[in-house]
């Protein structure tokens, strides 16, 4: 299929209605200048969910999706960007050359479909190789030793590599597939001579699918036996990165959970593949895991257009519980994903946990069995201390009040406050002064310098529908000025001279790329139009943030104060960002006991912050 040029997708984007598309998929109502409906894309009562007619976009209130009538399509349907313009142009009789319409995949010369062929020919291999010869008997008999049975391993296509090197090539070589593609698979490893030899021998196999489930890689599992026991050999074995395999960016059964997960609003996270197939045979099917790696943006950008709420299921051992605080910060820093901790006792992971309780028992834990972050931090925090020692008891208790004041709901705080007070005999009074003090001081460091250019949060437009407020990471100050700026730019594009003459850089790196995007776009096009923006923009998370930028309910036009008050906004933040990690080394510095370091550091402190008040603008 020929890529589709960007003057055919705008004049068919231009020449259709969003509203007439939605209106197949939502029973859309008149409402002031938009139309709103019931959200098709999360579960709710009362409409959030509102079609712009005048900019042709659509954006819901409650989950925070939005686009134009590609991305729609996209969404709803599940499909690729090629078929959604053709998906559009066939709903307006629009003409679309053949040329440019994916009609089963790419097109038979395609690098890309081969490639895929190539998997899934290899996926078939190994399946037969594991439920049909003796080659594979024994590793089957072990499969079904951890409680997998045929129908599971058929489930997930699971098969077995030989102690072969030329197996997969031979059949290859028999079926006619181009060799000049075995180097790019990553099925091969090539020799000095240049010959192949297969890259996957004696493991068990696990193919690893994009969310369409098409066979795009494979993770293999060797298989010890007497004859081989491979000392030498990694426990598990990923293909390489290669045109249809980016580890940052796959979740192992994702194609197989999304629907589960868009219905219950709910992801299970995962360390391994087996800890996902033995929840799946539990009834838990909304289980994914990452590559072998930590948690990526990528990752979670993928789970947080599905679900609201992720439940981190790690390892029992002492890696998973670290696993699981590295992931409840990237996640807390990353997204507007709830997060709840099914943790796992005796150390176990979720398979051993299924073979050692049974299914039911794992499927109740995951859905009874939950408990909240702060309550695992408190678990986490403690091993970090000698809380036989007073000093340690002290520090703990700090600790977990700057944790606490992050937990939202009041009935948590207080019940935590109590627990901490019951526990190392302290007057919770005291507490609770302390924890108002550190919130004080997190308010501080986010005031707005001006009320009178304070950027709502997500704020609807005057004729939007009233919701429900959903439970979302409250934006920083810089977060709302950075918003608030690339607002005026949108629909100002003559502050771009002043911005570019002021060397304006903004504060976190997805409103920067949004910055370097729209130049590039206004520099090709000339001017600034929404949906065609979104059509610019290859990455849905900066798509959704960049409807939400759209949406914002701010004065018609900007002034000149309102644009510096947001640049000293910037200024702020960025020192207080300083001052923050500057006084966390000061703190650690304290507590080993090292002087010099910390009078260092708080000098340097005193300085900043005489740089901040220099700022100040009230």
């Amino acid at each position: 299929m020929a890529r589709i040029p960007d003057a055919v997708i705008d004049e068919i984007r231009e020449k259709v209605n969003i509203v007439d598309i939605v209106g197949q998929y939502v029973q859309l109502k008149k409402a002031g200048k938009n139309y709103s409906g019931l959200c098709p894309f999360h579960n709710e009562k009362t409409p959030s969910f509102s079609v712009a007619e005048d900019k042709q976009f659509y954006h819901c209130f409650g989950c925070g999706r939005g686009g134009n009538v590609f991305s729609f399509l996209q969404e709803i349907d599940g499909i690729s960007f090629p078929e959604a313009v053709a998906k559009v142009a066939d709903f307006e009789q629009i003409p679309l050359a053949a040329e440019y319409r994916e009609v089963s995949g790419p097109a038979e010369n395609s690098e890309t479909r081969q490639l895929i062929a190539l998997h899934e020919k290899a996926q078939e291999l190994y399946h037969h190789m594991l439920m049909n010869t003796a080659i594979g008997e024994a590793a089957l008999a072990y499969l079904h030793e951890r409680g997998l049975d045929d129908e599971t391993i058929a489930e997930f296509g699971i098969g077995f590599a030989p102690n072969q090197r030329q197996f997969l090539e031979q059949v290859f070589q028999n079926e006619g597939f181009d060799s000049e593609l075995y180097e790019a698979s990553g099925l091969f490893l090539k020799r000095d001579d240049g010959s192949f030899a297969d890259r996957f021998y004696q493991r068990i196999m696990f193919p690893i699918r994009d969310p369409q489930g098409k066979t795009i890689a494979f993770s293999g599992r060797f298989f010890k036996t007497e004859a081989f026991p491979g000392e030498d050999q990694p426990k598990y074995l990923n293909s390489p990165e290669t045109l249809l395999f980016n580890k940052r960016m796959v979740l192992f059964n994702f194609d197989k959970a999304r629907g589960t997960i868009r219905k219950e609003s709910t992801v299970f996270l995962f360390e391994g593949f087996m800890d996902v197939i033995a929840a799946w045979r539990a009834g838990v099917k909304n289980g994914i895991a990452s590559m072998g790696t930590s948690l990526t943006q990528q990752q979670v950008n993928a789970m947080e257009r599905l679900a609201t709420t992720v439940v981190i299921c790690y390892d029992g051992d002492n890696a998973g519980i670290e696993a699981t605080q590295r992931g409840i910060a990237l996640l807390k820093e990353n997204s507007r994903l709830k997060i709840d901790i099914a943790r796992l006792p005796e150390g176990l992971d979720p398979d051993e946990y299924v073979q050692k309780y049974g299914g039911e028992a794992f499927a109740q834990l995951a859905e009874h069995g939950r408990e909240t972050v702060f309550s695992f931090q408190l678990d986490y925090y403690r091993s970090k201390f000698n809380l036989a020692n007073e000093n340690d008891q002290l520090l703990y208790v700090e600790t977990m009040l700057k944790e606490l004041t992050q937990v939202d709901s009041l009935i948590q705080q207080d019940h935590y406050l109590t627990q901490l007070a019951t526990e190392f005999h302290l007057q919770r009074e005291t507490l609770q002064q302390q924890l108002a003090t550190l919130k004080q001081q997190a308010r501080h460091l986010q005031k707005t310098p001006d009320r009178a250019y304070e950027v709502p949060y997500e704020a609807p437009p005057e004729h939007a529908p009233k919701v429900a407020p959903i439970t979302t990471r409250p934006l920083t100050q810089g977060e709302k000025a950075e918003q608030q700026l690339l607002y005026r730019l949108f629909n100002e594009p003559r502050l771009l001279y002043q911005l570019e003459q002021a060397q304006v850089h903004f504060l976190h790196e997805d409103y920067e790329e949004i910055y370097r995007l729209f130049k590039e776009y206004y520099e090709q096009k000339g001017e600034f139009e929404v949906a065609g923006f979104v059509d610019y923009l290859d990455n849905p998370e900066i798509q959704n943030k960049v409807i939400t930028i759209v949406t914002l309910n701010l004065p018609q036009e900007s002034t000149e104060k309102e644009i510096q008050v947001l640049l000293r906004v910037f200024e702020k933040t960025r020192l207080a960002d300083k001052i923050n990690e500057k006084v966390i080394l000061q703190q650690e510095a304290g507590r080993i006991k090292n002087t010099q370091l910390e009078l260092e550091l708080a000098i340097e402190i005193i300085n900043l912050r005489k740089q901040l008040k220099q700022t100040d603008i009230f």
